[in-house]
C-alpha cells in the first residue's frame, strides 16, 4: 500500500506542475489583459476625441501598445522563471515493466554440483516490477544562477523603457495622422468654396462671351482652373477618407470606425505653439534612446560576468525516495506482493578544468560587445545633442513660416478679390486673373502644411527632451 501512495503522490505533483503551467497568467494590479478585440468592444458607438483625447485611448488600445504592456508582464514572468531554477525542485516518477519474455542467462553447472564444462539456464528477477520514485532537487551554487537574476532585473528595466518608446511612437503616430485628417478636411472646405467662386465666374463668363463680350480664351483659362479644381477636391475628399481610416488604426479602432475630431486645425496650432519649449533644459538621462543605449550596456556588461562565471565550479544536491514492488500488478492493490524502500542522498561538483581556450575566447568576445556597446552609448549622447538642435531649429522654423504663410495668405486674398473684381470690370485679363487665383492655392495649400508642421515639430522636440 506504501507504493500504491508513493505513486499517487508523483501522479499529483507531475499533474499540479501541469496545471501550473496551464493555467493564465494574471495580469498587473488584477486588470484583465488588453486585446485588440475589447477595443472593438469599447468602440461600437460613435466616438468624439480631442487631440489628448485620441492619444490617451491610442496609449491603451494601439496594438503596438498592447504588445509593450505584455513584453513587460512576459520580462516578469521571465525574472521570476530565473530565480525559480534555483530554488527547491521536486520531481515524481512511476514506472512499471513486464517482461513479456524474459532473458535466459547460462551459468556454469557446477555451481549447483552438475558436471563441469556444461551450464544451467537461469533467469534473473521477477517478470513484472513497479516502482515510484520522488526526488528533491537544490542548487547550492551556481555563477550563472547569480549574474541571470542580476540580468533579468536588466530585461525589465529594457522592457519598461521600450514600452515608454512604443508610447511616444503610438503619440507621434496619432499626432501626425490626426492633423492629417484635419488638414485633408480643411482642403475640401477651401476647394469647394474656390470651386463655387470659380464657377460662378466661369458662368458669368461664358455668358459674357455667349453675347460677345468676352473672348473664348476667357472661357478656357476658367475652365482649365475649374478643372484642376474639381480633380484636387476628389483627390482630398479620398484623402479625407484614407487617413480617418489610418488614424482609426493607429488608435486600435475598427478601419471604419465614424470617428468624430473635435479640435479644428486653428485650435491646435494656438495649443501646440509653446515657444518657451525652445529653451526648456535638456536632461540626457530623460531620453528614452539614451535609456536603451544604457540598457544594451548593461545587457553586455551581464554578459560578460556570464562568460566568467562558466570558469566557477557549481554545486548542486539531491535527495530521493524509491519504492519497488514485484509480482502480479493487480497484488499492488491487495498488498499481497513484496516491495522494498530505497533513498539516496548525494551532491554534484562539477568544477571546469581546460576548455581548450574555448572559455577564454568567449570571455574576450563578451568584452568586445561591451566596449562596442560602450562606443554606441557615446555615439547616442552626440547624435542626440545633434537632434535637438535640429529638432529646435525645426520647431523654429515651422512657427516662422506659419505665421509668414498666414500673412501670405491674407495677402494672396486680397490679390484675388482686386483681380477679380478688375476681370468683372474688364480691366484684367483672364490670364491676370487664372495667375491671381493660382497664388491664392498655393498660398492657401501651404498655410494649411504650415500649421501641420507646428504641430508635428513640437511632437518631435517634446519626443527628445522627454520632459
Amino acid at each position: 500500500m506504501r507504493l500504491i501512495r508513493i505513486g499517487i503522490l508523483a501522479l499529483l505533483i507531475a499533474r499540479a506542475g501541469y496545471a501550473q503551467e496551464m493555467t493564465p497568467p494574471a495580469t498587473q494590479s488584477g486588470t484583465p489583459p488588453l486585446t485588440a478585440q475589447s477595443a472593438d468592444q469599447e468602440a461600437e458607438a460613435p466616438v468624439a476625441f480631442s487631440l489628448e483625447e485620441a492619444v490617451a485611448f491610442a496609449l491603451e488600445h494601439n496594438y503596438s501598445a498592447i504588445n509593450a504592456n505584455r513584453d513587460i508582464a512576459d520580462a516578469e514572468k521571465q525574472k521570476w522563471e530565473t530565480i525559480a531554477s534555483g530554488l527547491p525542485q521536486i520531481s515524481g516518477a512511476v514506472s512499471y515493466q513486464d517482461q513479456l519474455k524474459q532473458p535466459i542467462s547460462l551459468i556454469p553447472a557446477e555451481f549447483f554440483g552438475g558436471e563441469p564444462g556444461t551450464f544451467e539456464e537461469i533467469v534473473f528477477g521477477p517478470p513484472r516490477t513497479m516502482s515510484a520514485t520522488a526526488t528533491l532537487r537544490q542548487q547550492i551554487f551556481d555563477g550563472s544562477y547569480i549574474v541571470g537574476i542580476q540580468a533579468t532585473r536588466a530585461f525589465l528595466s529594457y522592457s519598461q523603457n521600450n514600452r515608454e518608446k512604443t508610447e511616444q511612437e503610438v503619440r507621434r503616430a496619432v499626432v501626425e495622422s490626426y492633423g492629417n485628417v484635419l488638414l485633408a478636411r480643411e482642403s475640401v472646405e477651401l476647394l469647394e468654396k474656390d470651386i463655387a467662386a470659380v464657377d460662378k465666374n466661369l458662368f458669368e463668363t461664358e455668358k459674357l462671351y455667349e453675347n460677345g463680350l468676352a473672348e473664348e480664351e476667357d472661357v478656357e483659362q476658367l475652365q482649365i482652373t475649374s478643372a484642376t479644381l474639381h480633380n484636387n477636391l476628389s483627390s482630398n475628399q479620398r484623402l479625407a477618407e484614407i487617413t480617418l481610416q489610418m488614424l482609426n488604426v493607429t488608435m486600435g479602432l475598427p478601419l471604419d470606425h465614424p470617428t468624430r475630431l473635435t479640435q479644428d486645425l486653428d485650435e491646435l496650432v494656438e495649443q501646440e505653439t509653446r515657444p518657451e519649449l525652445l529653451e526648456s533644459g535638456f536632461i540626457l538621462e530623460n531620453n528614452v534612446d539614451y535609456k536603451l543605449a544604457q540598457n544594451l550596456n548593461e545587457q553586455r556588461f551581464y554578459e560578460l560576468k556570464l562568460a566568467r562565471s562558466r570558469a566557477l565550479p557549481t554545486l548542486n544536491a539531491f535527495i530521493n525516495y524509491g519504492r519497488t514492488g514485484f509480482g502480479d500488478p493487480l497484488a499492488y492493490f491487495d498488498g499481497d506482493t513484496q516491495s522494498f524502500q530505497s533513498s539516496i542522498l548525494g551532491f554534484d561538483l562539477s568544477i571546469p578544468i581546460f576548455s581548450s581556450l574555448g572559455r577564454s575566447a568567449s570571455t574576450q568576445r563578451a568584452k568586445i560587445a561591451l566596449e562596442k556597446a560602450k562606443t554606441q552609448l557615446e555615439e547616442t549622447e552626440q547624435q542626440l545633442e545633434l537632434q535637438l538642435k535640429q529638432a529646435r531649429s525645426d520647431y523654429t522654423l515651422a512657427i516662422e513660416t506659419f505665421q509668414t504663410s498666414k500673412a501670405n495668405l491674407a495677402l494672396a486674398e486680397r490679390i484675388e478679390r482686386k483681380n477679380t473684381i478688375k476681370y468683372s470690370e474688364g480691366l484684367a485679363s483672364s490670364f491676370e486673373l487664372r495667375q491671381a487665383q493660382t497664388q491664392l492655392y498655393s498660398a492657401q495649400r501651404e498655410y494649411l502644411q504650415s500649421m501641420v508642421d507646428v504641430i508635428n515639430r513640437k511632437t518631435a522636440l517634446e519626443n527628445i527632451l522627454n520632459p
